[in-house]
């Protein structure tokens, strides 16, 4: 029995649509499958329907784009079991979304003003059908042309690069402004749902994990493509010390994904699920308790 509590379809940032992903999830024997798509709950009643249909507990979820304004670090934030439409998920979500398809069509203008031949139309092609364009769409756009052969590498880093450590910022870097960390882990509770902290060695989040705790924060994942040994040792410390959830996932996003994995190689084993359970019946109760 594999699970997999990390993954995104074409309605955010994913190359496939949830169909072509049950498909795989049947073909991995994956039981339970969490549906994390960023900044949006779309969809999510569909899915859970049409998982039943193919033996497949989808389980309803999000990944929030947000910020450590006391460390500038980008922080996502998982949600799993949450309400899908909820309004204090839409409130922070809406903002995001819009904002970063009009950020990426500022991108694509910049590029085509350096020379590179893409046009907004075929980028918005490979977004059709999500909430807006990606970077990943953009890249995917400048593969067809030939520019590069992969979606991350030299090519990603030299136009979207944000300029740290001295460094200039990429041609085509336009700076978003995220919602706080505290704040995607507040409307996570509010909509019924359990907020854990996603791939936290990526973005270095761990010395933000006891103020995240204490704005509520249920779980922290563990497991993850991009998490090496020791990144996975240190979660796994700060969830004893801290009671939070162990979880894992592929965060898989097909073709666009930063590294090639398959679906549920990355389980955490059905006991997550249970432990997730377990805090969403709490943090519904507490929900009923402070209406």
């Amino acid at each position: 029995m594999k699970v997999d509590l990390h993954c995104h379809t074409k309605l955010s940032d994913c190359s496939l649509t949830f169909e072509e992903i049950i498909e795989l999830a049947v073909n991995e024997e994956v039981s339970h499958l969490a549906i994390t798509n960023h900044d949006t709950t779309g969809g999510l009643a569909e899915m859970v329907e049409l998982g039943k249909e193919k033996g497949v507990e989808i389980i309803p979820g999000i990944e929030i784009s947000a910020y450590d304004f006391a460390r500038s670090r980008r922080v996502h934030v998982l949600g799993y079991y949450i309400q899908p439409g909820h309004p204090a998920i839409d409130r922070i979500c809406a903002p995001m979304i819009e904002k970063r398809h009009q950020a990426s069509a500022v991108m694509v203008q910049a590029l085509m003003e350096a020379g590179y031949e893409i046009t907004w139309e075929q980028v918005m092609e490979y977004a059709k059908g999500g909430t807006g364009v990606y970077k990943q769409h953009i890249m995917h756009a400048l593969i067809e042309k030939g520019y590069t052969a992969s979606i991350y590498g030299d090519l990603y880093k030299k136009l979207f690069s944000r300029g740290q450590n001295g460094e200039k910022p990429g041609i085509a870097y336009m700076p978003l402004e995220y919602v706080a960390a505290k704040d995607a882990i507040s409307a996570i509770r509010q909509a019924g749902g359990v907020p854990v902290l996603a791939h936290p060695g990526q973005y270095g989040n761990f010395e933000a994990v006891p103020e995240l705790v204490d704005c509520g924060l249920e779980g922290i994942e563990v497991r993850h493509p991009l998490h090496d040994a020791a990144m996975e040792e240190q979660a796994k410390q700060l969830a004893i010390q801290y009671d939070l959830i162990m979880t894992g996932g592929t965060d898989f996003h097909g073709f666009y994904g930063e590294k090639e994995v398959v679906l549920g190689e990355k389980s955490p084993g059905i006991s997550a699920v249970h432990a997730i359970q377990a805090r969403q019946k709490a943090v519904a109760e507490q929900q009923i308790t402070q209406r």
